[in-house]
């Protein structure tokens, strides 16, 4: 195809009616658009025939994951371009995923673009995940809990750093919180204050990863903690951890689901980062057993993911790309949702505290890590894993910045028959 990148410039501007905000280089070396700016690279003709085939944001994460589309510059501001022009640009207007599905305007694109190959549509990267049975079983959720978490410790540390803490961190609660490692630590330590945990206590860390909270509760605050995950990589990692610190006789790590916890009751439950994981059909229970494994009086701190209601919730789709390459059978909830549940469980809700921003410096940290050792990433996991984790966590970034999605730690108490909550009447003094 002579001169492809004008004639895609020129077919995707027809397509949604407005000029396209970024420079396009095609695979025969020709480029369009406006100058100076990043660029969208169209490496081959096979990213056309991906978005043919499953148009919308899956054929657009495969095109990414195999490396078919690029990015040459700084890759937030493509997101941030393309972002309301391919998929968020208001009900009454028409996107590149609505034209895309059109026959007639498939027939076109076949018409403007020699696509080449055979017929069949192209074989989805390795990466993606490959579903089998029903979803939110003992067996499936640990499939998904696999396939997110048992990419290899190594990679994790290269993108997370030296404290491991995979959810958001808790910039400017100290004088050298500039550092992540520094944010990572005052958030861990907020979470402790929220429950007020004290030497001799109980603690249930849901979803513990690899270990970072159950470390520093017991080690700064003499609890006895028992952490549960159901990946093999990070509980491995976990125990060494415990070890290497001597809290072995504080700290258990189990590969154990929560459903199957049997030993409480305990005096306070963290769940941080876990309850995406959970499903709307199975939060419910989710919140009743976290409440039945709480002595009355006991707290439960809910670090938790939330995405924006939507004014007809039965419509709400599991984003396909992180559905699909990240975190499997995921879903948000809205956080008045996430309340509403814990109520229903019997808990009462005492402090939502919305985190958001936090989360997008969090995220752009880890993006500059993943870029600052890029070599190493991907022969620590594939070329396609470190795309895939390049792209959702910069995309996470500016979803959180543009107020997308948010991130809220919900404390709640097992309050008793009495009232008693033992909270303190002034709020939040946990800060200090």
């Amino acid at each position: 195809m002579a001169d492809a990148a004008l004639r895609l410039k020129n077919l995707l501007e027809q397509l949604l009616g407005e000029p396209l905000p970024v420079r396009i280089r095609a695979w025969d070396g020709s480029q369009a658009g406006p100058p100076g700016g990043p660029t969208l690279v169209v490496r081959n003709r096979r990213a056309l025939r991906r978005l043919l085939w499953k148009p919308g944001e899956l054929g657009l994460a495969r095109a990414w994951v195999a490396g078919d589309l690029d990015v040459d510059g700084d890759l937030y501001t493509v997101l941030d371009l393309l972002s309301g022009q391919i998929w968020e640009r208001g009900e009454d207007a028409r996107t590149l995923v609505q034209a895309l599905r059109d026959p007639q305007v498939r027939a076109a694109v076949r018409g403007l673009v020699t696509l080449g190959g055979p017929p069949l549509p192209p074989a989805p990267p390795r990466e993606e995940v490959r579903r089998r049975g029903h979803l939110h079983t003992r067996r499936s959720d640990k499939r998904a809990i696999s396939h997110h978490y048992d990419v290899g410790n190594d990679f994790y540390e290269l993108v997370l750093g030296p404290t491991m803490v995979y959810s958001c961190a808790y910039w400017g609660a100290s004088d050298n919180a500039d550092t992540l490692e520094t944010a990572q630590r005052d958030k861990l330590e907020l979470i402790c204050r929220k429950l007020d945990l004290k030497p001799g206590q109980r603690l249930l860390d849901v979803g513990c990863g690899w270990g970072s909270m159950a470390v520093h509760a017991a080690r700064e605050h003499g609890v006895s903690v028992v952490g549960i995950t159901l990946s093999q990589e990070q509980a491995a990692y976990a125990r060494k951890r415990v070890a290497d610190e001597g809290l072995t006789d504080k700290v258990e790590i189990r590969v154990q689901d929560y459903r199957d916890v049997a030993d409480g009751p305990f005096d306070a439950v963290s769940s941080i980062g876990m309850a995406e994981h959970v499903g709307a059909e199975r939060y419910l229970e989710y919140a009743e057993t976290l409440y039945r494994l709480l002595k009355p009086g006991g707290r439960l701190l809910n670090h938790q993911i939330a995405r924006r209601p939507q004014r007809d919730e039965s419509a709400y789709e599991v984003d396909d790309f992180i559905d699909a390459y990240v975190f499997p059978d995921g879903e948000l909830a809205p956080i008045g949702t996430t309340v509403t549940q814990l109520e229903r469980a019997g808990f009462e809700v005492r402090d939502v505290e919305s985190i958001r921003e936090h989360y997008a410096r969090t995220l752009r940290r880890w993006v500059a890590n993943l870029e600052a050792d890029w070599d190493r990433a991907v022969r620590l996991t594939s070329p396609g894993r470190a795309r895939v984790w390049l792209l959702y966590m910069a995309a996470c970034a500016l979803s959180f910045e543009r107020n997308r999605i948010g991130v809220n730690q919900v404390l709640a108490v097992r309050t008793p028959e009495s009232g008693a909550s033992g909270l303190p009447l002034r709020s939040r003094t946990w800060h200090g």
